[in-house]
């Protein structure tokens, strides 16, 4: 389909709509990265109380870092029944309220139970639940956001503009890294670990609030809407975004599309190769160690012999670093091509995860494991953060996709949840801790990305100017022959 010109007027009114869109993939980065601040302040007042022996209070620990992980899982599975049956619009609405709710009752688990402070050792359960939900939050912004976006946006744009989100996640981990900081700076250690600490859980109720304020100003997904028969309601959405002769072919493309959606094609249908492929990028983003800096990095850096409110400051250098990584990778990522970034930043994270479980092990961490976390970090911004969602975006053929997609998006969050729940054991076990002082889980985490390094080269393919007819005979070619 020849499309038509985008004017100025109407791009600015889709950018005006994936801002809100990728507002939710801000909060989904801040969601999931806040509680970094708070964790010396949940096992002083929630674990160390309860006397628990080092292994089970560190892996107490990683279930309530997790638990945002186990709720996101449920968002997932819940999301694309959601936007079917709802639409896109009305289930943002519906995560901006459980941001929000999260945001104030994990900074104050004791409401409606008892005073601030009453209940304890115990407020540990309630403030699970919040971060539950705030996970479900996370888990819809995850999955209808994106949807949302492509659905949206005129072929003339789209692709510029869902790099935005993946832009924004990683925008809002550094956002949240600097509120942190700017708490912790507000007092001392005391301060942060009895009072701080709920500031900084509050503080994801102002970006909660202005998502759901604007979830209210943006339309209707139109390739919903056609498929529900409200033609009417889709053409006014589209002719916010685009010239009027391009509204039609939009309107048959959609209804051509919503055709093609109900006839899938079985998962295996290009083989089982390209099924695995994805399923194994998503794990080893994961296995790689990804999240434990976003969750743990203050901790990190705080066993290197940093203070807190230094330790805060170095896990945000390290996420800045990344997010710069990241905007240039975008703006370079379609002339270099997918593959050659991925192998280069997969060498560059595996070496620096190694480099860093060998300064902990000669116990000389300090300045020079802060520089191994920041290379490690570069090298996620250049490969595993954004070009893993571009890859599979594309890796994929037509007909699979949303179920390949949906199989890759729940093995990663599986992986995350591994990994975020067996750091505090690993780093902390005492066995380990003997043999490596704490290097052993970085160790682990830069052998994945050794491994990661040879899947992409002698597995994946490279998708750049590859369209989905070309991608879909790769895969049939490789396909084993069935006799």
């Amino acid at each position: 389909m020849k499309l038509a010109r985008v004017s100025t007027s109407h791009i600015q009114a889709v950018t005006g709509t994936t801002f809100v869109a990728t507002l939710s993939s801000l909060l989904f980065g801040y969601c999931t990265a806040v509680i970094c601040g708070a964790l010396d302040a949940i096992d002083h007042n929630f674990i160390a109380p309860r006397g628990l022996h080092g292994t089970a209070a560190n892996a107490l620990l990683g279930l309530t870092v997790c638990a945002a992980l186990g709720g996101t899982i449920l968002g997932a599975l819940t999301a694309r029944r959601a936007a079917e049956l709802l639409g896109r619009k009305r289930p943002m609405i519906i995560a901006a309220v459980l941001f929000l709710i999260s945001a104030v009752g994990s900074a104050f688990p004791e409401m409606g139970l008892a005073p601030m402070g009453g209940l304890g050792a115990d407020a540990i359960w309630p403030f699970i639940f919040y971060r539950v939900l705030g996970g479900v939050a996370v888990g819809l912004a995850s999955v209808i956001a994106p949807m949302y976006v492509a659905e949206f946006a005129p072929s003339a744009v789209r692709g510029q503009l869902g790099a935005y989100q993946q832009i924004a996640i990683a925008g809002g981990i550094a956002i949240v890294l600097f509120v942190n900081w700017g708490i912790a700076l507000q007092g001392d250690d005391n301060w942060v670990l009895n009072t701080g600490w709920r500031y900084m859980m509050v503080s994801l109720a102002i970006p909660s609030l202005a998502f759901f304020w604007l979830s209210f100003t943006v339309p209707e997904s139109p390739s919903w809407l056609v498929r529900h028969g409200r033609i009417e309601q889709a053409r006014r959405a589209l002719s916010r975004s685009a010239e009027p002769e391009e509204v039609d072919a939009m309107l048959r493309e959609l209804a051509a599309g919503n055709q093609e959606q109900n006839r899938p094609e079985p998962l295996f249908a290009f083989g089982k190769r390209v099924v695995l492929v994805g399923v194994a990028l998503s794990v080893l983003q994961q296995l790689m160690g990804l999240n434990t800096i976003s969750y743990y990095g203050p901790q990190i850096l705080q066993r290197m012999g940093y203070h807190m409110d230094a330790a805060f400051l170095g896990a945000l250098l390290a996420r800045c670093l990344n997010l710069l990584a990241t905007l240039i990778i975008v703006l370079i990522v379609d002339k270099v091509g997918r593959k050659p970034l991925l192998i280069f930043g997969a060498l560059i994270m595996g070496l620096a995860m190694m480099a860093l479980g060998s300064l902990f092990r000669s116990d000389h961490a300090g300045a020079h494991g802060l520089t191994a976390m920041c290379l490690y970090m570069v090298g996620v911004g250049m490969s595993f953060g954004p070009i893993i969602w571009i890859l599979m975006s594309e890796i994929f053929p037509t007909p699979i996709r949303a179920q390949a997609m949906s199989l890759a998006v729940a093995a990663q969050w599986g992986a995350n949840f591994l990994v975020s729940f067996t750091f505090p054991i690993l780093f902390g076990d005492p066995t380990l801790n003997g043999f490596a002082l704490g290097g052993a889980a970085f160790w682990l985490y830069g052998g994945f990305g050794i491994l990661a390094a040879y899947v992409v080269l002698h597995h994946v393919p490279e998708t750049k100017g590859l369209d989905n007819e070309r991608v879909s005979a790769y895969w049939k070619a490789t396909a084993p022959v069935s006799r």
